[in-house]
């Protein structure tokens, strides 16, 4: 089961289990689809693999399987980079 994590981990912004401009690559690092284009090119900079929207959970089903609460940042977090 997906985690769906609750931020971007370059910019940390807030991305909650609806949001709709999530993108996850295939081992679930989260980014908002801001910095998936313009600073990481629609590539995860942890895998290289691609990102793709990430789905979204019906809320009938988080009660009982909730998103993640624990914040990722990873290597394009510093906004210097």
């Amino acid at each position: 089961m997906l985690a769906l994590r609750p931020n971007c981990e370059c910019c940390d912004r807030d991305l909650p289990p609806e949001a709709l401009d999530a993108l996850i690559c295939s081992f679930e690092c989260t980014f908002c689809i801001r910095c998936a284009e313009t600073r990481l090119g629609g590539h995860c900079p942890n895998c290289q693999g691609e990102l793709v929207r990430r789905p979204i959970r019906p809320a009938i089903h988080l009660a009982q399987n909730p998103a993640s609460g624990q914040r990722v940042l990873g290597a394009c977090s510093d906004p210097r980079s």
